[in-house]
């Protein structure tokens, strides 16, 4: 049976995920909407090229913040029923799926949003932060020996049902499944930017260097 509490954190969960963090903050602060620049996404990665790495910071920290949210709503439908461990966990899992569809097509900047990267590794972060310590690690480690935070990303998300699989051996069927299924969207929503780096024309962020607005 449907609870108000299960449609309360579904529809919570998809306007967290819909705040458009880069789109507000670089209209706000900068008088530039990201999406016109660099990428065209609404991402902290855009961001970081677009507005430079302070912004590109805050907006990656209050992405994670969104999906991080929006999982841990499962809690609030566990006030209308009772679940079992893996029941929780599946709710936790869906929330946060809707998190990240929130982020692709949020409702508050006309469904056009970012490759929800960020948003992904919150609610990774409140589904199993050890696992989601190792993906950070490898993306940090990826992006300060290669600059591209593309692969960084795609090389966390595969590092995630690894250290599930294989570090932690986790018993829950759907986080693995979930697991492989975060691989499957990052190879999606990045083939222009695998077919980049392929070619050698991806984009570089420097951390620690200022960088000018320009398209690219």
């Amino acid at each position: 049976m449907i609870s108000i509490y299960l449609v309360i954190a579904v529809l919570l969960a998809y306007l967290f995920g819909s705040i458009p963090t880069a789109v507000w903050l670089g209209q706000a602060f900068y008088g530039v909407d990201v999406r016109e620049y660099g990428s065209g996404n609404a991402g902290a990665t855009n961001t970081f090229r677009v507005l430079g790495p302070r912004a590109g910071s805050i907006v990656m920290f209050v992405d994670i913040f969104k999906g991080w949210t929006a999982t841990n709503l499962a809690y609030l439908i566990e006030l209308g029923q009772n679940t079992s461990d893996v029941q929780f966990v599946n709710f936790q899992l869906a929330l946060g799926v809707i998190a990240v569809i929130g982020h692709l097509f949020p409702v508050f900047a006309g469904f056009r949003g970012g490759k929800g990267v960020a948003t992904l590794c919150g609610m990774i972060l409140a589904i199993h932060t050890p696992a989601a310590l190792v993906c950070v690690s490898v993306f940090i480690i990826i992006l300060l020996t290669t600059h591209y935070v593309s692969l960084s990303s795609i090389s966390a998300g595969f590092a995630f049902p690894f250290s599930l699989a294989f570090i932690f051996k986790t018993t829950i069927p759907s986080v693995l499944l979930y697991g492989i299924a975060i691989c499957t969207l990052l190879l999606i929503t990045h083939q222009k930017n695998i077919e980049r780096l392929l070619k050698g024309h991806e984009s570089k962020i420097y951390l620690f260097k200022k960088r000018n607005k320009a398209k690219e």
